[in-house]
C-alpha cells in the first residue's frame, strides 16, 4: 500500500476500554481516534479542555464511545485520579498509551534544570506512574509507550528530549520484565510526522527537502502511528513484548543523506 491510508480493524478493540494520554491533538488524537474506530471505549486527555472535548466528539460523531477527562500528567495525584475516571466512566482499563509529550530546543549544555524538569516530569516520569497506577486495573492488557527516533539518533539542540526518549525504551524493557506475564508493554518510535508541533512554518521547500530523503518518499502522519500503536495494543502481537518499532519511514537506514536519490520524485 502506498500513502498514508492505515486501515482501522473493526471489532480489534471490541469490548475494551482504552486511555491515550496527550490525546487532545496530533499523534494522540490519531491514536484515541484508530482504537475508538477498531471497537474501544476511549478516554481522552490533556491538559486542554476545548480541544480534548472536540477529540471525543468526533470519535462519538463517528460511532464510536468517548470520553474527555482533564488532567496534567505532571501532577502524580491528577494520574490517579486519571485512571479513577477512566474505570469510573467505562467500568475497567485494558489499554493504556503512553504519548504526552513535551521537548525544548536546548543542548546539554545551556539546558536548565527548569527545562530538565518539565520534559522528564511529563514525558518519563509520567510514563511510570500512569502504568503503575493503569496495570492495578488489568485483569490482562496491554500498555504502548510512544518514544521517538532521537532514542536511536539524534541532532544537536534537543537536550534532554533525547535522553529521555532513550529512556523509554529502557523503562518499556522493565516494565515488559516487571508487568508481566498478564500485562504486556511495547514501545513505537516515531520519525518525522506531519503535526502541529513539527511542521507548523515549515517552508515548502524544507518539506520537500524532507519527503525526498525519506525513502516512503514522505513525512509521516497521526494514523501511520496509531496504525502502529494499535498492532502493538491487540493480540495481534499477543508475542510481542518488551519490544520497540521504529515508524520513521525508513529514515534510519540512511548512513548519510547526500547518497540518496530523491525518493518523492520516484513517487510521482
Amino acid at each position: 500500500m502506498v500513502g498514508g491510508d492505515s486501515t482501522p480493524v473493526p471489532g480489534r478493540f471490541e469490548g475494551d476500554i482504552a486511555l491515550v494520554t496527550g490525546s487532545t491533538r496530533g499523534i494522540g488524537a490519531g491514536i484515541a481516534e484508530r482504537l475508538a474506530a477498531e471497537g474501544a471505549d476511549v478516554v481522552v486527555t490533556g491538559r486542554t479542555a476545548e480541544a480534548g472535548e472536540a477529540v471525543a466528539e468526533r470519535i462519538r460523531e463517528n460511532g464510536g464511545e468517548a470520553a474527555f477527562v482533564e488532567a496534567d500528567v505532571r501532577d502524580p495525584d491528577d494520574i490517579a485520579a486519571l485512571v479513577d475516571a477512566t474505570v469510573g466512566a467505562f467500568g475497567g482499563l485494558d489499554v493504556l498509551v503512553n504519548n504526552a509529550g513535551v521537548e525544548t530546543d536546548t543542548g546539554a549544555g545551556e539546558a536548565s534544570m527548569d527545562d530538565w524538569e518539565f520534559v522528564l516530569e511529563t514525558d518519563f516520569r509520567s510514563y511510570w506512574l500512569c502504568a503503575k497506577r493503569a496495570v492495578a486495573e488489568m485483569d490482562r492488557g496491554s500498555v504502548v509507550n510512544v518514544s521517538s527516533n532521537h532514542a536511536f539518533l539524534t541532532m544537536p539542540g534537543k537536550f534532554p528530549y533525547n535522553a529521555v526518549k532513550a529512556g523509554i525504551n529502557g523503562m518499556t524493557r522493565a516494565m515488559a520484565l516487571d508487568f508481566g506475564p498478564d500485562v504486556r508493554v511495547n514501545t513505537v518510535n516515531p520519525g518525522w510526522v506531519d503535526i502541529d508541533r513539527t511542521t507548523e512554518g515549515m517552508s515548502d521547500e524544507r518539506r520537500r527537502e524532507l519527503e525526498a530523503i525519506h525513502p516512503v518518499g514522505r513525512l509521516g502522519t497521526p494514523e501511520d502511528i496509531a496504525g502502529v500503536v494499535s498492532f502493538l495494543a491487540s493480540d495481534d502481537a499477543a508475542f510481542v513484548t518488551g519490544a520497540h518499532l521504529l515508524a520513521d519511514g525508513g529514515r534510519a537506514a540512511v548512513m548519510q543523506d547526500d547518497t540518496l536519490p530523491d525518493y518523492r520524485a520516484r513517487r510521482e
